[in-house]
This record gives C-alpha cells, sequence and structure tokens, in this order.
C-alpha cells in the first residue's frame, strides 16, 4: 500500500542550497521532491541564488517538476547565508505543510520562524555534516541546544540514520519518539554503455566537496605508499569548492600530481556519476563526519568496495558489515594499507536490501500525513 496526496497539495521546500549547487541535501531534494510530483504534490523549492548564478544560472521555472523561488543570501558560502527573504516566502505562500532541509545555516531558523508565526505545520530533516573549522565542529552543540525553541516546535523531526535521531534527542531533550529515521536513497540510474570509457589500472576514487573535512588530503598523502604496492594506482577526486588548489599543491608535494585528478560532474548528471563509479577498484569518502553518507549509498548500489572513517553514519554502515572504516586520523600509513586491503580483497556484499529514493518519499508522505491532516492523502 502506498500514500498518495490529493491535487493541489501545497509542500514547501527549503534548502540553503539547491543544483547547480552540488553536495547530499540537494541531492536528496531532488531525487524526494520529483518523485513527490509524481504522486500528485505541488511541490515548491525555496532557495539560494549561487554565488555568481547572474553570469552562469539562468533563474529556472522549474526542477523535476517543482517550482523553484530563489532568494539572495549573504554570503552564499559557508554556514551563515542570511537570507531574509526567506521568511517572507514562507509566511505569505499558503502552503499546507514547510519542510526545512538541513540545519546548519541561517535559512532553517528563518523558515521554522515564518512557518510557526504564519502557524503552518513544518517538518525538519536534520542533514547534518562536518565542518573545516575547529572551532565551528565544537559550537555546533550549542547551535543545536539555541535551535531548541523552534525544533520543539516541529510536527515532526527526521533523521536520515539512527545515529543522527539519537544524536540530536539526546542534545534537545526531546524523546526520541518525536524522530523518523528515513535514510537516503541509494540508487542511480542505469548507465549507457557507451558512457564507460575504459580504464587502466587502479583507479581509487574519493568523493566529497572540496573542503578540508571532506578528507581527500588523506589519500594524497597515501597515494605514494599505495603506488609502491600498485603503480598503476590513481586517484580522482569528484567534487567543487575552494580547497583545489590546496589538493593539488600537497600533490606536487608528495611527488603524485601527475596521478591526482580533481573534477566535478555537473549535478543532476547521474548518468555520468554512476559511469565513473562504476571504473573504480575503490571509492572513499574520508570525512570525518557523514549523518548518512549519499555518496558512499551510490557507491554501494554499484557493488563497489568502499573505504571510509569510523565516525556518524558512516560507522552504521561499517557495523552492518557494508564498507570497511579507519579511525578518524589514521596515519598515512594506514590509510594506505586499508586501501590496499579493500582493492586486494574487497568487501563487497552479494545480497543488500539499500534504501531507495521511492521508499524515502513514501516514508515522507507518511510524515506529512501525520503532520498536516490537511493534505488528505489517500491509499492506493
Amino acid at each position: 500500500m502506498s500514500l498518495v496526496a490529493a491535487r493541489g497539495s501545497r509542500i514547501l521546500m527549503v534548502s540553503a542550497h539547491y543544483f547547480p549547487d552540488m553536495g547530499g541535501i540537494e541531492t536528496h531534494v531532488y531525487e524526494v521532491g520529483r518523485r513527490l510530483v509524481q504522486q500528485g504534490i505541488d511541490v515548491t523549492v525555496l532557495t539560494t541564488i549561487p554565488q555568481g548564478a547572474n553570469a552562469r544560472v539562468p533563474h529556472e521555472p522549474e526542477s523535476g517538476g517543482m517550482k523553484i523561488i530563489r532568494v539572495k543570501a549573504w554570503p552564499h558560502t559557508g554556514d551563515l547565508c542570511i537570507a531574509p527573504d526567506i521568511y517572507a516566502a514562507v509566511k505569505d505562500g499558503g502552503w499546507d505543510l514547510v519542510h526545512c532541509q538541513g540545519v546548519h545555516t541561517l535559512v532553517p531558523p528563518i523558515a521554522m520562524r515564518a512557518a510557526r508565526d504564519a502557524r503552518i505545520p513544518f517538518v525538519v530533516t536534520f542533514h547534518t555534516g562536518g565542518h573545516s573549522s575547529y572551532l565551528r565542529n565544537k559550537a555546533r552543540s550549542v547551535q543545536w541546544r539555541v535551535l531548541r525553541p523552534l525544533l520543539s516546535s516541529a510536527k515532526h523531526l527526521v533523521g536520515v540514520s539512527q545515529f543522527e535521531a539519537n544524536y540530536f534527542s539526546r542534545v534537545l531533550h526531546l524523546p526520541l519518539e518525536r524522530f523518523t529515521v528515513i535514510p537516503n536513497g541509494a540508487t542511480l540510474p542505469e548507465v549507457d554503455p557507451s558512457m564507460i570509457v575504459p580504464h587502466e589500472g587502479t583507479l581509487i576514487v574519493s568523493l566529497g566537496r572540496l573542503e578540508r573535512y571532506k578528507g581527500h588530503q588523506h589519500m594524497i598523502k597515501a597515494l605514494p605508499l599505495i603506488r609502491e604496492q600498485r603503480p598503476d594506482a590513481r586517484v580522482l577526486i569528484l567534487g567543487a569548492g575552494s580547497y583545489k588548489e590546496e589538493l593539488y599543491k600537497l600533490a606536487r608535494q608528495m611527488g603524485v600530481y601527475p596521478y591526482v585528478e580533481i573534477r566535478a560532474i555537473p549535478a543532476g548528471n547521474r548518468q555520468e556519476m554512476a559511469a565513473t563509479l562504476m571504473q573504480a577498484s575503490l571509492v572513499t569518502l574520508m570525512s570525518n563526519y557523514e549523518a548518512h553518507p549519499v555518496a558512499i549509498m551510490e557507491a554501494l548500489s554499484l557493488k563497489r568496495p568502499v573505504l571510509s572513517i569510523h565516525t556518524a553514519g558512516s560507522q552504521e554502515l561499517a557495523e552492518r558489515g557494508l564498507i570497511r572504516t579507519i579511525p578518524l586520523r589514521s596515519s598515512p600509513e594506514a590509510v594506505a594499507a586499508a586501501a590496499l586491503e579493500q582493492i586486494e580483497r574487497p568487501l563487497i556484499p552479494k545480497s543488500i536490501a539499500l534504501p531507495t529514493w521511492e521508499g524515502c518519499a513514501r516514508k515522507l508522505l507518511a510524515v506529512y500525513e501525520q503532520a498536516a491532516p490537511q493534505l488528505q492523502l489517500q491509499a492506493v
């Protein structure tokens, strides 16, 4: 049995960033939102204008059947993302339900306050991640406690992993019953064979935005040691961000510059992502914090061996026997040894039931029904 919303139900998804910006939240909004549209829901994404968008990004009216509203934010990068126009867009839009996607910028507090003032029911999915600043990471728990009055007003709180639900239940002093765990989907589209370019040698794909906390530098530091055993090994870093030149500088210092490539796959081009991952001998995500890493789930859906850090959501996946992990702050020698083991004796689960984006959307519909009965969801 599945749930379908009455035609005309109006859901507003609020996300600080959306395509062409690329990340787990952006992918989640795209994959879930367009499936909700297929179920008869009128979905609008309220987001910010990408940095430099006037020169390179059209103000698109829709994406995957979802309407897109963009407002200005200052600064666009980082955790601040001050966007005062969010308030009016939420309060005066006549929405049946507001869904805040992510909590780490100043966009969600504005949206939650506006929804509360307008007496519009709202739900929140946390989508927490790490940060490259030590002080910013230390301040996170204080930030969550400051947001507690708004978060406690939500009709429902959603964690993308059990770890995240348990963490926020503890930090916010809210009963675990207030939380629902809805993992991100893991499916990538089928790949056109013509898109797969044969790759010779050992390809290690390191995933994540180009920020220090994402840990790409760990693979670069380990690459000389890996190449001692596998002279054909190369690292392909897939991501975009301000850390690119630092990573190339490190590659030159380590003497592996010719064997390191950094590039981004356009947002929404899921086929190219799938085709690239299928060529990998090993997929790594060395981030110091991921609540429920979409990148890892997508690699697992393609039966690729994965190496990650034993923290947060990645720890959950390791405990289920789906990936291999190493301790945070492992030495280059330890990283290289673990990478070689996962390449030579890969842990690839033979049969796993990975979450799907269809399942994610279906579970969200059930949450929406509890949060806003006026949506008139019907069983079909």
